[in-house]
């Protein structure tokens, strides 16, 4: 399929009642509203078109940059196409989902993670909070930089209460993300957990909650020390 055909098909896809939906979330124009389990249709017959993927993102458009994250293999991209992507995020659904999803897949992940937190763009921190909660999930805890990672569960506690509104909730996330999938960091990250307690986060005029990170940490690893590491960051 050409770009064209794609963003026809994505447009054809939209409804105001998602866009009205997305908006409530934080969407940024231009974006057509399209439900993600719709848009993974078209993903089936563009799987694996690195070119295609590219040229989505660089739209600027809210879908066409995250069905870019679901076709796209982060392995096969540039630390500088990376950065792109980081950068020029549409809204915090792109920046915390889709950068974070092919980011983790590159071999320099941690480096790139690692720079992104420290961003004054709080999209870009976001991106780099939810690269390392991604790297806990799917990576080997053998492959993992665990003493890294292990400093970040004792810099969220200090840090936590002056970060960005959003920034709050990715931090939230990585420890939750630590305490459930990476064993040798397991006791740490829910001794951080129980410290958190509950996380305030202002999510607007949505349904959404902040989870609990001790409670759902818990709950993920249902009985077991930790819960298996997952295929892929993608959902």
């Amino acid at each position: 399929m050409k770009l064209k055909d794609v963003m026809a098909e994505l447009e054809s896809m939209g409804s105001a009642q998602t866009k009205k939906t997305f908006l409530r979330h934080g969407a940024k124009e231009p974006f057509f509203g399209v439900k993600v389990a719709d848009m993974k249709t078209i993903v089936k017959r563009i799987k694996g078109d690195q070119a295609l993927a590219l040229e989505l993102y660089a739209t600027g458009n809210g879908d066409a940059q995250y069905l870019a994250g679901l076709v796209a293999d982060g392995s096969k991209m540039t630390r500088a196409q990376l950065q792109t992507w980081a950068e020029t995020a549409s809204w915090r659904m792109v920046a915390e989902c889709t950068v974070a999803w092919v980011a983790c897949e590159h071999p320099e992940a941690a480096a790139l993670a690692a720079k992104w937190i420290g961003a004054k763009d709080a999209q870009v921190a976001c991106a780099g909070w939810n690269t390392w909660g991604a790297l806990a999930a799917t990576v080997p805890d053998a492959a993992l930089p665990t003493k890294e990672m292990g400093a970040l569960l004792e810099r969220v506690p200090k840090e936590i209460g002056t970060a960005p509104n959003r920034v709050r909730y990715c931090m939230n996330g990585y420890v939750i993300a630590v305490g459930t999938y990476v064993a040798p960091l397991a006791g740490k990250a829910m001794a951080t957990a129980k410290k958190l307690g509950a996380v305030e986060v202002d999510v607007g005029d949505t349904d959404c909650k902040v989870p609990v990170a001790a409670v759902y940490i818990e709950k993920a690893r249902r009985g077991a020390p930790v819960a298996p590491k997952r295929k892929t960051a993608r959902c």
